[in-house]
């Protein structure tokens, strides 16, 4: 039966693959690689001798329609993305939406992902959160902030190493020197680091030692201040 797998990758650790994963690409007529030099690496590490093809945000929108002949000629692929779950900031929606539509099955793995263990060992509220994923560049960057600076759950961003300094900064102007944040730096890897604070702290952290590798920053909601009712007595003695 024709059918479209979104597979996790690990994040760094290779201990992180599944067994299930492995059967499946072994098994797949195609496996949709983000970067196939990358994912080549992942499937000569355990012995998955699947051809390839090469999908990613330049060229997605392009190649759909084709594997969804395929797909519907009764073929099985699978998709992965160079490291975590397809679709979370990665490729991958709309292959995904356009199976839905044409009535072919959709089966997710589960597995790694990057935001969900940096979320867990923040030590923030995790029981209701939000995954922001990157930021906009520049137009509408100062209107999202704006917004997330009300958010009363925790936020989740996905930011770029080079790009981490400013965007700390920024938090220091939005949520205030003293919002509790959580930088996690390099998760499931050798120098993993997590590193917890306010807003002034981290940045500070990070304008003396320059951050490297794939970064998760949790940032912790707004307060919330609950107004105190007074009872009838003290409205009386008022």
């Amino acid at each position: 039966m024709s059918k479209l797998y979104i597979v996790p990758t690990p994040i760094g650790n290779l201990e992180d693959m599944t067994f299930r994963a492995i059967r499946i690409l072994k098994e797949v007529d195609l496996i949709l690689a983000e970067d196939t030099r990358t994912s080549g690496k992942l499937l000569k590490h355990f012995e998955i001798g699947t051809h390839m093809h090469s999908h990613h945000m330049h060229n997605e929108h392009k190649t759909i329609e084709n594997l969804i002949s395929r797909l519907k000629a009764g073929e099985t692929i699978a998709l992965i993305s160079d490291a975590g779950t397809p679709a979370i900031s990665d490729p991958g929606f709309l292959l995904t939406r356009a199976c839905v539509e044409n009535g072919i099955t959709v089966e997710c793995l589960p597995g790694a992902t990057a935001f969900v263990p940096a979320l867990v060992n923040s030590g923030l509220p995790n029981d209701k959160f939000i995954f922001e994923g990157f930021l906009p560049e520049k137009k509408g960057r100062q209107t999202r902030y704006l917004e997330l600076a009300e958010e009363t759950r925790t936020m989740i961003l996905y930011v770029s190493p080079h790009k981490l300094v400013k965007t700390l900064a920024e938090f220091v102007i939005y949520f205030g020197e003293d919002r509790q944040i959580c930088v996690s730096r390099e998760l499931s890897k050798l120098h993993e680091e997590n590193v917890r604070g306010t807003t002034r702290e981290v940045l500070t952290h990070f304008e003396k030692t320059a951050p490297r590798g794939e970064i998760v920053v949790v940032i912790g909601g707004k307060p919330i201040i609950k107004e105190v009712k007074k009872s009838k007595f003290q409205k009386d003695e008022e």
